[in-house]
């Protein structure tokens, strides 16, 4: 079994228990794209067998978030799941928009201590949980949009986010709120868009049975943005590099009718760069 799974991921489960379950199901080795967080819900996609190989080749890496930020209060993790430590003032809709055309484009931004980030061979947030000291450097990330979308609460404002991979909502929450002179945190993230994979297509993990879980699967080369090489000298298939009359770039490659997996042309040779068969 082999293709994506675009995938709900609800409140309260972890990236890694959705992609177990996918493997239970489908007794296949699985993987994700961009993990989310527990607190996190939303389009978690999910390559299922080999297709789980290609994640780098999808040429948009951009992700949507609806997110909701607090004011006035910040915790240790950043997000509603740390210890709520109030201060600061809560500012208003128009200071808000003002301050967010800074967090566009290019930035740099320091990762949370709760986070996966590596320091010294451990995760970020083992150190914190143990009450480690220990600094961790900043980033650049791209966000393309950063958009108010109203207040939702007396000290809660809502947003969507458009940004790269590797970018930390929280982080902004904080910045953000750090622009603005005050403090902030996440209390709310849901992501709507991962690449080509959208919300409105999503399926629960709780809906997949292994007698239905075929037919929530994407067939792997109708995501990815390339053209198809066409014919070609069958020596390709052995790792020959062949005469390929085409620019340069990646293609799909098939063999006898069937997606095998990507070339690469260069100078005019092509070379079978991942295959999946």
């Amino acid at each position: 079994m082999t293709g994506f799974l675009n995938l709900d991921k609800p409140e309260g489960m972890s990236s890694a228990a959705v992609v177990n379950r996918v493997k239970w199901l489908t007794r296949t080795p699985c993987g994700h794209m961009g993990t989310l967080d527990p607190l996190a819900c939303g389009v978690l996609p999910v390559g299922v067998g080999n297709a789980a190989r290609l994640f780098d080749y999808f040429l948009s890496k951009r992700k949507t978030y609806e997110a909701r930020f607090v004011f006035g209060a910040t915790t240790d993790t950043l997000d509603r799941e740390g210890e709520i430590v109030r201060g600061g003032d809560i500012p208003d809709g128009g200071n808000i928009e003002a301050a967010l055309a800074r967090f566009v484009g290019e930035i740099e931004q320091v990762p949370p201590k709760y986070s996966a980030v590596s320091v010294g061979g451990r995760r970020g947030y083992a150190l914190a949980r143990g009450g480690e000291e220990f600094t961790l450097a900043a980033r650049r990330v791209k966000v393309y949009s950063f958009r108010l979308t109203g207040q939702t609460a007396p000290d809660e404002y809502g947003f969507e986010i458009v940004c790269g991979a590797g970018t930390y909502i929280r982080s902004l929450a904080r910045d953000l709120a750090a622009a603005l002179g005050t403090q902030g945190y996440m209390s709310y993230l849901r992501r709507t868009a991962s690449g080509v994979f959208t919300a409105d297509a999503a399926v629960a993990p709780d809906a997949l049975t292994r007698e239905n879980v075929e037919t929530y699967l994407i067939p792997t080369e109708t995501v990815l943005p390339f053209p198809e090489l066409g014919e070609t000298d069958a020596r390709i298939f052995n790792g020959v590099g062949v005469a390929a009359d085409c620019a340069d770039g990646l293609y799909k490659l098939r063999r006898d009718g069937v997606f095998y997996g990507i070339a690469r042309v260069k100078d005019g040779v092509a070379r079978a760069e991942k295959k999946l068969c």
